[in-house]
């Protein structure tokens, strides 16, 4: 039985922001590094991060022997893999030759991926027709905050390969998903710190051997690593394996309607972007699909903090 709470919904909160905030700084990263040595940078750092996290706590990485020890590994092995270095890697190349909001509504239909696959794998969280009625006006959001040039034709020559390679990113979240809430029970920490050293372990000989070592980095461009493998990735890994094993895989595949709205909010602010005239449309699809598909959670929240009150 999962249990969403506010801290449930603070979280992807943050996590929406963390990685709205991410396509600002990926632009300054890729000024000084290639993007595959971009996606090694931010599973390295965030590698090196969780781990420091979980030996200062004692637990380390899960234990490599005992029963259930191989099944613990496993499954890391595909978080890293699903959740991390392949969609990274997709995204990275195939953002190359199409047009940006593409991506973005790729995004957006993670959750219209992890309906059927938690519906048939995951306990407890079968789909129903609220829940698919909500994510589609959610979805529905974001194509309209985004825009018709997210399917305007680039001209590239691996366009169509490329929309192929950022569904399929899609698919890789939704997969990493449903295998983070199936994995054992194990300490959630170990658990993240062990997958995203898989991701960097199987991702950096690869980045190294295709661009090699970049030389005169701009700082600007470092400080935008630094926060991509601080944030977006270490912290960010953390905190969705305590939401999906906490609260699920369909709660959590909310953050990627909120993931959008960070970013153009984010650029506003910081980049002087203009309000697009679409915005209020999009946040009241976007937030209508959400109450919808969270109804029953929302009800038990607010009935838990009044209850609460004196």
């Amino acid at each position: 039985m999962y249990t969403i709470t506010a801290g449930s919904w603070l979280r992807i909160g943050i996590l929406g922001a963390m990685f709205g905030a991410a396509f600002m700084f990926t632009e300054l990263a890729l000024e000084g590094v290639g993007p595959r040595l971009l996606v090694a940078c931010r599973l390295g750092l965030g590698a090196i991060l969780l781990l420091t996290i979980a030996f200062a706590r004692g637990t380390g990485l899960p234990p490599v022997r005992g029963e259930g020890a191989g099944r613990v590994w496993l499954f890391a092995l595909g978080i890293g893999v699903f959740t991390n270095a392949l969609p990274f890697f997709l995204l990275s190349w195939s953002q190359q030759f199409v047009a940006s909001g593409f991506a973005g509504v790729c995004m957006a239909i993670v959750p219209l991926m992890i309906l059927p696959l938690a519906h048939f794998l995951v306990p407890g969280d079968q789909m129903n027709l609220r829940r698919v009625i909500g994510f589609l006006i959610g979805t529905t959001g974001v194509i309209v905050l985004i825009g018709p040039s997210a399917f305007a034709a680039t001209g590239a020559e691996f366009e169509v390969t490329a929309r192929f390679g950022c569904v399929a990113a899609a698919l890789c979240y939704a997969i990493g998903a449903i295998l983070t809430r199936l994995c054992p029970a194990v300490d959630l920490i170990s658990l993240s710190a062990a997958a995203l050293t898989i991701g960097a372990t199987l991702f950096v000989p690869y980045a190294l051997w295709a661009e090699g070592i970049p030389q005169n980095v701009p700082l600007i461009s470092v400080a935008a690593l630094l926060y991509l493998g601080t944030f977006p990735t270490g912290l960010a890994q953390l905190l969705l394996v305590q939401v999906i094993r906490s609260a699920g895989p369909i709660f959590m595949s909310l953050l990627n309607y909120q993931v959008p709205l960070w970013s153009m909010m984010l650029g506003i602010v910081f980049l002087g972007e203009q309000l697009p005239p679409n915005i209020y449309l999009a946040l009241l699809l976007i937030l209508s699909g959400l109450a919808l598909s969270q109804a029953a959670a929302l009800r038990r929240l607010f009935s838990s903090r009044t209850s609460r009150q004196p």
